[in-house]
């Protein structure tokens, strides 16, 4: 097999891998919402950040242990160092991550599934404008997205008595801190191994939600059995399954093309609220929803690219 036709057969199957992991993820606004019906916030996201760390144990010792991981070529001290960050940066970034769920799923319980996807989805936008405060330029194309979003916000959200409902202002707001979320993982990630992050990241946020959990929500283990479909689903499909596609299928794909493919699970949020849970947007939501996927795109084309005259 020629070595360009393999290239082009790992890039086509890396970028189905990404497709399947925006999938997975779009599906799993429907776990959330369905998961409210039998046990409340704190109690969901406890069990499913638990079940996904525990999921992500297995990974790392698959993906350490091949040998063409970039693990094994590090000295005992780099791995000490690397493991010791991996740590770090998991404690800091689960902290994080366990306020910005809950935000979300509290929010996901006032909204629609397909709204709650694509609100969440602008932090695509806003990470670049949180950049600002890092001293990073913002491209042209990135000035022309946020005012395509807030006019697909606008659509999206906003009632034609000029008020935004309660959930979109949760989503909305764990959409921003989802974006300091990413930028924690800028940080951290040429640190640190990802998967190793994500592990501890995940069983941080598991355990900063069990308290609240216990003060306030006082499950029972009957409700937990109960949420048990979507509660597994949330943990190994969308934390555990979603993360390894999104670290292995990255590998080998432009960082543009993979933004892009991920961004697609408020599509699927959107399907899947409209299948599974019968949710229906209206035109002047489904209009928003247009806009703002427009606006997600556009923000992932370089300036270059987007205004290259021939």
């Amino acid at each position: 097999m020629e070595p360009s036709t393999h290239k082009s057969g790992k890039t086509a199957r890396n970028s189905f891998m990404l497709l399947l992991a925006a999938l997975v993820w779009g599906v799993a606004f429907v776990a959330q919402s369905e998961g409210l019906n039998y046990v409340k916030t704190f109690t969901f996201n406890t069990c499913r950040f638990l079940l996904g760390g525990a999921v992500l144990i297995p990974c790392i010792f698959f993906l350490h242990g091949r040998k063409d991981s970039m693990w094994q070529t590090l000295t005992a001290e780099e791995k000490k160092k690397q493991t010791r960050m991996g740590i770090i940066g998991g404690i800091c970034c689960g902290t994080i991550l366990c306020l910005a769920s809950c935000l979300q799923q509290f929010g996901i319980g006032q909204t629609t599934v397909g709204k709650a996807g694509f609100i969440t989805t602008l932090y695509i936008i806003i990470v670049p404008f949180m950049g600002l405060f890092l001293k990073r330029k913002i491209g042209l194309n990135i000035w022309i997205s946020a005012v395509i979003a807030a006019v697909g916000m606008y659509f999206l959200c906003i009632t034609e008595s000029f008020s935004i409902g309660a959930g979109d202002r949760l989503v909305l707001l764990c959409s921003v801190v989802f974006s300091v979320h990413i930028l924690v993982i800028d940080y951290f990630s040429p640190k640190a191994d990802g998967v190793v992050i994500s592990c501890v990241q995940f069983f941080t946020a598991g355990v900063i939600a069990s308290v609240p959990m216990l003060l306030f929500d006082h499950p029972t283990w009957s409700a937990i059995v109960a949420a048990a479909a979507p509660i597994l689903y949330a943990g190994v499909m969308s934390c555990g399954v979603g993360y390894t596609l999104q670290v292995v299928a990255q590998n080998g794909v432009d960082p543009t093309v993979a933004s892009l493919l991920l961004s697609l699970e408020s599509v699927f949020s959107v399907l899947a609220g409209w299948i599974i849970l019968g949710q229906k947007l209206s035109g002047r939501e489904l209009f928003g929803c247009v806009l703002v996927f427009a606006a997600v795109l556009l923000v992932q084309i370089p300036t270059e690219k987007l205004f290259k005259v021939k």
